[in-house]
C-alpha cells in the first residue's frame, strides 16, 4: 500500500507562487502514476497535472504554463509549483498516485488565493 501526505498549502495573493509537496511512502518509479488533482466549493474534483511515471506530464488546459510538476527521487517526493496565481486556483489541492490498479489520495491541502 502507498501512504501520500500533502503539505505547502495555504494563502497568497493574485499572482503570487507557491508550492505543494506531496511524499509517498514507497518508491515514485514504483508507481504508474502520480499527480495532482484540485476541487473547489460547489464543484467536481478536477486533473491538475499527472505525470506517467517515466513517460510524459498532463496539464489541465487551465493551468498550463502556469504550474509545474516535478519529481525528486531521493525523498519519494512530487511538487507541483504554481505561479501566477488565480482567484480562481482557490481549491483543496489532493495528491494522487496510481498503482497496479489501485488508486490512492492523500488528505488534500487548502489553497487559498485571496487579497
Amino acid at each position: 500500500q502507498v501512504q501520500l501526505v500533502e503539505s505547502g498549502g495555504g494563502l497568497v495573493q493574485p499572482g503570487g507562487p507557491l508550492r505543494l509537496s506531496c511524499a509517498a511512502s514507497r518508491s515514485i518509479s514504483s508507481l504508474n502514476n502520480m499527480g495532482w488533482y484540485r476541487q473547489a466549493p460547489g464543484k467536481e474534483r478536477e486533473l491538475v497535472a499527472t505525470m506517467i511515471i517515466g513517460r510524459y506530464i498532463r496539464y489541465a488546459d487551465s493551468v498550463q504554463g502556469r504550474f509545474s510538476l516535478s519529481s525528486e527521487n531521493a525523498k519519494n517526493t512530487l511538487y507541483l509549483q504554481m505561479n501566477r496565481l488565480k482567484p480562481e486556483d482557490t481549491a483543496v489541492y489532493y495528491c494522487n498516485a496510481g498503482v497496479v490498479g489501485l488508486e490512492i489520495w492523500g488528505q488534500g491541502t487548502l489553497v487559498t488565493v485571496s487579497s
